[in-house]
Formats: C-alpha cells, sequence, structure tokens
C-alpha cells in the first residue's frame, strides 16, 4: 500500500475489509472503496459503481491466462514478453 499514496480510491475485495487497513488507507489520503464483509455491524460506505471497476481488471487477469504464448512464456528475452503482455493486455481488457 506504500506505492498506492498517488491514487484517490482505493478499490479492494471483501478479504481486505477491516479496521487497520481502512485507517491504513486513509493515512495515505486515499478513500478506501471494500465491500463490507456480511458480519461486520457497522458497514463503512461502498460504492458498487466504483467497484465495477475493479471487476474489469480482475477479468482482465483472467483472461490473460488464455493467451497461451503468456500464460507458458515461450519469449526468452524479458523485453519481448513485456511486449507481449502489454499487448494481450490491452486486448483482454477491451473484449
Amino acid at each position: 500500500m506504500e506505492r498506492a499514496s498517488a491514487c484517490r480510491i482505493m478499490l479492494a475485495d471483501k478479504g481486505y475489509d477491516s479496521d487497520a487497513i481502512h485507517r491504513q488507507i486513509e493515512v495515505t489520503g486515499a478513500a478506501p472503496n471494500i465491500p463490507p464483509k456480511s458480519n461486520r455491524r457497522w458497514k463503512p460506505c461502498f460504492s458498487p459503481v466504483l467497484y465495477k471497476e475493479r471487476n474489469a481488471i480482475e477479468r482482465m487477469f483472467g483472461r490473460l491466462k488464455d493467451f497461451r504464448r503468456i500464460a507458458t512464456r515461450y519469449d526468452k528475452a524479458a523485453r519481448n514478453y513485456a511486449s507481449a503482455f502489454a499487448l494481450a493486455a490491452v486486448i483482454a481488457f477491451w473484449c
């Protein structure tokens, strides 16, 4: 979370729903948007509209596994692999 100091809203899943993590995100100056667990007595503010952005990223990473070249890393050079990964990520995100 130290690297995320430049963001305004931090999106995370229910596994990160704790008071300590909420405080840590707020200290960095960001607003946490984490869906509350069902057993919480006090449920913090949560926006499902903003949470859809996180879901799009999760689906993109799921689709990246369908690209055989990315999943098995055929490329020997890191530069070639990074280029193929970036191209596949763009395709997976927009489809």
